[in-house]
């Protein structure tokens, strides 16, 4: 897609030679003092790195996942996962740059990713796991019609790719949205 002015939005798959900008863009809205600039930080809770370049270039090159990079003018400005898992779809790896954050753009992505899911790979529901203790977050994602289904799988605590905890209570809840 060819943009014309910068403050169009486009969307494409993402290429290996995005991955550094992809893993500072997902850096930068979670983890650290940049992050702070936005409201999707997780810095009171993990410490260290959220992604890593092998991580985010092994879902750019998976073929059954897809990294929808989103920009505007000639910058990514965010991105998400999407992985084909049958009847439905992971979503994951959503990040907005923090400066972007608050503008609805993050509403755009997310129902861009679910009319991609839908349509490409017939999904009829979406699927993605938050850590509960994320509550304005998930209340932003319940908004966009996603439901709390109080299944949780544990924090990889040990694994430093996932980030260093700073509490000892982290899991991730399931969330779920019926797609029409």
């Amino acid at each position: 897609m060819e943009t014309t002015s910068s403050t169009e939005t486009t969307f494409r798959d993402a290429t290996v030679e995005d991955v550094p900008v992809l893993v500072a863009l997902v850096e930068s809205a979670y983890r650290g003092d940049a992050s702070r600039a936005g409201w999707t930080t997780e810095a009171d809770l993990l410490e260290g790195q959220r992604t890593d370049p092998d991580g985010v270039e092994a879902v750019v090159t998976d073929p059954g996942s897809r990294l929808l990079v989103v920009e505007r003018g000639d910058r990514i400005v965010a991105c998400c996962q999407l992985e084909h898992r049958g009847t439905h779809a992971y979503f994951g790896m959503f990040a907005v740059s923090p400066e972007m954050q608050g503008g609805g753009l993050g509403k755009v992505v997310i129902a861009e990713a679910e009319r991609l899911v839908r349509a490409d790979w017939g999904a009829t529901e979406m699927h993605m796991t938050v850590i509960r203790q994320r509550d304005e977050l998930i209340a932003w994602y319940e908004r966009r019609g996603y439901r709390r289904t109080g299944r949780m799988s544990p924090f990889p605590y040990g694994d430093e790719r996932f980030g260093i905890p700073q509490r000892d209570d982290l899991e991730f809840e399931l969330l779920i949205k019926e797609l029409a």
